[in-house]
């Protein structure tokens, strides 16, 4: 049987207890180090006196101590929510009530035994279920974050798996660019530490600076680099600055949490000329279950834009269409999911029974999760992403995929990015507004742009608003786009 995450990471310590853990701010921290943290917030954790089976919270950035506080909550079988770091109050009011958690202190003061012991009045007691390791939560890009329960189980085979198919091993450097609350850290922080090798964290206040994450790979090079597609946007534009070597020890790269734009695309062959390209598709409630070798020259002419791919060993997936009928070969609906790597399900059994359902045929073992994701597949296998479920709309009687729209949108020259927004009108029940945010110095107007996208969209898909800004939109801490925050400014 395979050893618990957090003793693995404690063998690979006692291995090799020199080698770097962690580098942070030009300073590794060496796998002794991380452990003797790690030891030292267990005992602090220890004399707050939280009962037992109750979760506790690290309301924290990634540091090199957070990292080690939600080690030693693993070590103690403690159940450990991790809210975004500028998680606003009212969404970590709801997060603490819907798991029970008591928010634990400032993780400086816990790995160093000064942190006061006294412990925060207990909120509404919610079990979280037996076995659960961390508590992750959602982007919360179109609503409040949901906690995610994730077993100890699932995060160990998803840290197998992971480290197999990515080739993480004892002294792999692996870029950290996500926060600890997204589900991309299981592969960057987690796989890699119970596999010996180096997490080379990104600060979280200086993640949209391009010469920051130049630096520190000049600093400290890495051999895997996973991100959402704003951070190979960000690589694109370092390297104007860059002396050239940079991203040559990169040979895995792995793109997720959002669609490519057709120039994100192009430019990671020239930016990553060593390395392996592939795109990841998952949700924070299933990790990882789908992953596709990218082809650059060949993937927007045979799909229309880069799949998703294929479901990895141990996934089971389908399609399921709008009359909730089981799509056999090729054809379009929404995408279910069942991983050995998710979830628990979630701890509001209102979200959860709508979320995680039985399998159509009424037969087949479950649960699945609904992705929300609708998804087509292609004569050969391979899966694309159409867009959300949500994200339909009808319009002049027309259903509309927004999603479908952004990507019209963005595949113009100039288009750095975009986003739509269904707005209420009285005539057409629906009017689509679109956040064009434009390539620096471009003089792109909504003509031309309407113009650009009427070849793609059908005449009710042609955003009847087009508001151009200079700025990058709004993102999440994971880096999707803050949709609530676009729609609450119109």
């Amino acid at each position: 049987m395979a050893l618990p995450l957090a003793e693995r990471i404690a063998t690979v310590a006692r291995r090799h207890p020199e080698n770097p853990a962690l580098f942070w701010q030009g300073r590794t921290v060496s796998y002794r180090d991380l452990l003797a943290m790690s030891r030292a917030a267990e005992k602090s954790i220890a004399a707050l006196r939280v009962p037992e089976g109750i979760p506790v919270a690290a309301v924290a950035a990634k540091s090199p101590e957070t990292t080690a506080v939600l080690l030693a909550c693993m070590r103690a079988a403690r159940p450990v929510l991790v809210p975004p770091a500028d998680v606003g109050d009212k969404a970590l009011r709801t997060l603490l009530a819907d798991t029970g958690a008591l928010v634990l202190p400032d993780p400086r003061t816990l790995t160093t035994g000064t942190a006061d012991a006294a412990v925060a009045a207990r909120p509404a007691a919610v079990r979280v279920p037996d076995g659960t390791a961390l508590i992750l939560t959602t982007s919360g890009s179109t609503g409040l974050p949901k906690a995610v329960p994730l077993p100890a189980a699932a995060v160990g085979a998803f840290a197998e798996w992971s480290a197999s198919t990515f080739g993480i091993r004892v002294g792999t450097s692996v870029l950290s660019y996500a926060p600890l609350n997204f589900d991309i850290s299981l592969l960057d922080v987690w796989t890699t530490l119970s596999h010996g090798g180096q997490v080379v964290l990104v600060e979280q206040e200086r993640t949209a600076h391009p010469g920051h994450l130049l630096a520190l790979l000049q600093q400290c090079p890495v051999d895997v680099v996973q991100g959402v597609p704003m951070l190979f946007q960000l690589l694109a534009a370092a390297e104007k600055q860059a002396r050239g070597d940079e991203f040559a020890a990169v040979g895995e790269v792995l793109v997720t949490g959002d669609s490519l734009s057709p120039g994100g695309l192009a430019a990671l062959p020239r930016l990553f000329p060593g390395a392996r390209l592939r795109n990841v598709y998952g949700c924070t409630e299933t990790n990882d279950t789908f992953v596709h070798e990218i082809d650059p020259a060949g993937d927007p002419g045979r799909y229309g834009t880069v799949p998703i791919g294929r479901a990895v060993e141990g996934v089971c997936a389908d399609i399921v269409a709008e009359d909730g009928t089981v799509v056999a070969g090729p054809g379009r609906g929404e995408l279910i999911v069942t991983s050995p790597f998710q979830t628990s399900g979630y701890l509001d059994p209102a979200q959860h029974a709508a979320a995680f359902v039985g399998h159509p045929d009424g037969v087949t073992p479950g649960p699945y999760y609904r992705t929300g994701d609708v998804v087509t597949r292609h004569p050969d296998g391979v899966l694309t992403l159409d867009g959300r479920s949500d994200s339909m709309v009808t319009v002049r009687g027309i259903r509309i995929n927004t999603a479908a729209v952004e990507g019209a949108l963005r595949s113009h020259p100039e288009v750095a990015d975009a986003v739509v927004v269904a707005l209420p009108d009285e005539r057409t029940g629906k009017r689509l507004h679109a956040v064009v945010h434009r390539a620096a110095g471009s003089l792109l107007n909504s003509l031309r742009l309407r113009e650009h996208v009427a070849a793609e969209l059908p005449r009710a898909g042609i955003p009847s608003g087009i508001e151009f800004v200079d700025a990058p939109l709004p993102r999440t801490a994971t880096g999707k786009i803050d949709r609530r925050t676009v729609a609450n400014s119109l």
